[in-house]
């Protein structure tokens, strides 16, 4: 069971100054490296397609994190929290967090 997932809320512990702190949504988990929207943004250049119906040039798009740099944010108080995992008596797994122990 992954500790993030996609749809998340998260906050970035360590990088540049650029995204050092800043917060938001997963948009994919690809294996160890999450991509977060608005974040880590890097221009790359495109060829036109025409039949895609695409200009080409430069466009911007989100580069992944590594999984270990970012944390689930906690809604209540509005910080990275570090996960664990549950066991509930029927055999599920749900995710909690660490500080108060509430499932996510």
């Amino acid at each position: 069971m992954n500790r993030i997932r996609k749809g998340d809320q998260v906050v970035v512990t360590t990088g540049n100054k650029k995204i050092k702190g800043q917060t938001g949504e997963v948009l994919r988990v690809d294996g160890e490296r999450v991509f977060v929207s608005n974040l880590n943004l890097v221009k790359r250049a495109t060829k036109p397609n025409p039949q895609a119906g695409q200009a080409g040039g430069l466009i911007e798009r989100e580069a992944s994190i590594h999984i270990s740099n970012v944390m689930l944010l906690n809604p209540a108080t509005g910080k990275g929290e570090r996960t664990a995992t549950k066991i509930l008596e029927n055999g599920k797994r749900i995710r909690v967090l660490r500080s108060s122990g509430e499932a996510i």
